[in-house]
């Protein structure tokens, strides 16, 4: 892909608003390996979880657009069209077509380049400068030098969960006469926030992924697909051990591992979006968002078995 073509990408992008490999352990084979589902959950929450430093972990708030650089016209639509349907399925809205992307997807035969040069060109697309808006600098080398086949850089803003107002400061910007503190800092009115309880959140604004085409052709266009959307909806720590676990997240390791979105997937996207994130403590927050997939796991289960129980 040309820079000029991936910065023309880039720019649409929508401003947020004010040892020995372990077995991978599949969610029903929870009595074989002797472990509680729970255990398990707990786990992987605290392996692939990665919030922003000081911050919770972040979701999206509810919209969301889908755009695809760089690739054929079917490929591109059939990649946008599963991430949104993925989008739907957790409760998100997906944009309609023509809509203003803040979930960019660009794919290149020169990743780190291509990497290298967005951060160079649009350094505030990557870094707003807010607190804990964003992984840091040093995450932000690893986007520009990492060899796997998909890498992705997103942000997080910190906002009041009653009015969504935000609730940090972004460099430059101030209101009223900005000779004041208080014109540049933010205006949050508590109405709800304990010493154990917050009514901030987290919500992410803006997805940029980068595929390196060379290192994805052995896969199909859903796992690509589902595995975009994974790390996507949900801040995945790139250097996760994922190993132990039937994940979407393997798939370029193990291309027969799924075909897509794994039950622990589901069940973690599903989870995070039905979770209150209310505690202020970040092991408090993951514990709830824990708590969150199990029980999303026990209603899929139960669905499934519905499913399978013979007629009366």
């Amino acid at each position: 892909m040309s820079l000029v073509a991936a910065l023309a990408a880039l720019m649409l992008i929508q401003e947020p608003s004010a040892g020995a490999v372990d077995q991978p352990t599949r969610l029903e084979d929870i009595d074989v390996v002797g472990r509680s589902l729970r255990s398990m959950i707990d786990d992987f929450v605290g392996e692939v979880a990665a919030p922003n430093s000081g911050r919770g972990i972040a979701r999206w708030d509810n919209a969301v657009c889908v755009g695809v650089a760089n690739l054929e016209r079917e490929t591109a639509q059939y990649i946008a069209d599963r991430v949104s349907t993925v989008a739907e399925d957790i409760g998100l809205s997906p944009g309609a077509p023509g809509c203003k992307p803040n979930i960019l997807v660009i794919a290149t035969d020169q990743p780190s380049a291509l990497a290298t040069e967005l951060v160079q060109r649009r350094s505030r697309a990557f870094r707003m400068g807010g607190s804990g808006m964003d992984r840091g600098g040093a995450a932000l080398r690893a986007f520009q030098s990492s060899d796997k086949p998909v890498r992705w850089w997103q942000q997080a803003m910190p906002v009041d969960s009653e009015t969504g107002q935000r609730a940090v400061r972004i460099p430059g910007e101030c209101r009223n006469s900005c000779t004041s503190v208080k014109d540049f800092a933010p205006t949050i009115s508590v109405f709800s926030a304990s010493r154990i309880s917050s009514q901030i959140v987290d919500n992410i604004f803006r997805t940029i992924v980068v595929v390196d085409v060379n290192q994805t052709m052995n896969v199909s266009g859903q796992q690509l697909a589902d595995y975009i959307a994974m790390i996507s909806f949900a801040q995945i720590d790139p250097d996760a051990n994922t190993r132990p676990y039937v994940s979407v997240l393997n798939v370029f390791d193990t291309p027969d591992i799924a075909e897509g979105l794994t039950d622990w997937d589901v069940a973690y996207l599903k989870g995070l979006y039905d979770a209150e994130r209310t505690r202020q403590n970040g092991r408090a927050g993951k514990t709830e968002i824990a708590a969150s997939i199990e029980l999303t796991h026990e209603r899929l289960r139960s669905a499934s078995d519905a499913d399978e129980a013979p007629p009366p």
